[in-house]
């Protein structure tokens, strides 16, 4: 990722460097192949034949979930970069190629959501988002020569000296539940968050939560389709990323397809220590109370999705109930 300036604002400037449509469980990042991101489609490819095209790869991702034709769409209104009302073969290798990547689909799905950086333009398979002053719940960087050299319990305590006032953080932590509920079976299925880490979020300086880095949140069918055939030993071969975990079937030696946690709970985990620190004494004892059940759920519970419902909007109501009447709100 790079810091830069599209037209005159500033932008992030962000480089796929894993080969494109791979789903590698703990590998590190290959230099691209140019000729798998950019070998289609070929000269000659008509429009409606381009968008079949992405009809195809919208259904391999996200299965037949809500209306993939509409956004068929969205992406070709997003591909005529210079806005001519045509789609040239440069526009559509680009967006082909950049359809590979989860996080372009995304953003281009949830584009309308406060949560997620405005996509300010692409060339090529590089993509530009709106830059958000802040990039990480914490508000300490250090060099990374100097994170190697700091023990990771005193990088944590170093890490709560640095956070806005409580009732900041109490807003940023509403701005991450929403978008939890922005991917949780949405129009086109449920995105598994699969690196829930503090350097994945961001805010701006009204203290709106942003996504940093969504490479790892992937379409639910997606992961299925790719872990379901996974040779495991134990349950420590069935993750993807850090945080999406399944069971590895013993009878089989395969790995099961269902993420053990949701996103939810992987949300409540990363919040618990930002939010119970400095918390205001009258909630303290009902905000840890929820925060510890919201850790608790699981995918296979019960009822999970009526449980997922009633503890996101207790949350959400005991955090904005102790705001709204400050000016942090």
């Amino acid at each position: 990722m790079y810091l830069g300036i599209w037209g005159n604002l500033q932008g992030v400037i962000k480089c796929q460097m894993e080969e494109a449509a791979q789903l590698d469980f703990g590998t590190d990042p290959e230099p691209r192949k140019e000729i798998v991101l950019f070998d289609k489609p070929t000269r000659g490819t008509t429009v409606e034949k381009f968008k079949e095209m992405v009809y195809g790869l919208f259904k391999e991702k996200l299965g037949e979930q809500g209306n993939l034709s509409e956004l068929v769409n969205l992406i070709l209104s997003f591909a005529d970069g210079n806005k001519d009302g045509r789609v040239s073969l440069p526009e559509a290798k680009s967006a082909w190629a950049l359809l590979q990547l989860d996080e372009f689909l995304l953003m281009v799905i949830l584009q309308d959501k406060e949560h997620t950086p405005k996509l300010m333009g692409f060339c090529g398979d590089l993509y530009v988002t709106e830059r958000v002053e802040y990039t990480s719940l914490y508000g300490i960087s250090l060099p990374w020569i100097i994170e190697l050299f700091i023990p990771s319990g005193f990088r944590r305590s170093m890490d709560q000296w640095f956070t806005p006032s409580w009732p900041r953080k109490a807003k940023i932590a509403i701005g991450l539940l929403e978008f939890v509920e922005d991917i949780f079976h949405g129009p086109y299925g449920n995105f598994l968050m699969c690196d829930t880490s503090a350097k994945n979020l961001g805010y701006n300086d009204k203290h709106d939560l942003k996504m940093m880095d969504m490479r790892k949140i992937v379409p639910e069918m997606n992961l299925k389709e790719i872990i379901k055939d996974r040779q495991c030993e134990s349950d420590l071969d069935c993750i993807y990323g850090t945080d999406c975990r399944t069971l590895c079937d013993q009878s089989k030696m395969r790995c099961t397809t269902e993420v053990i946690q949701p996103n939810l709970a992987k949300a409540c985990q990363l919040l618990k220590d930002y939010l119970l620190r400095g918390a205001p004494s009258d909630i303290h004892e009902e905000l840890e109370k929820q925060l510890y059940l919201c850790i608790a759920l699981k995918v296979t519970a019960n009822q999970m999705e009526m449980e997922h419902s009633l503890i996101l909007n207790n949350l959400k109501t005991l955090l904005w109930k102790k705001i709204s009447h400050t000016n942090d709100s």
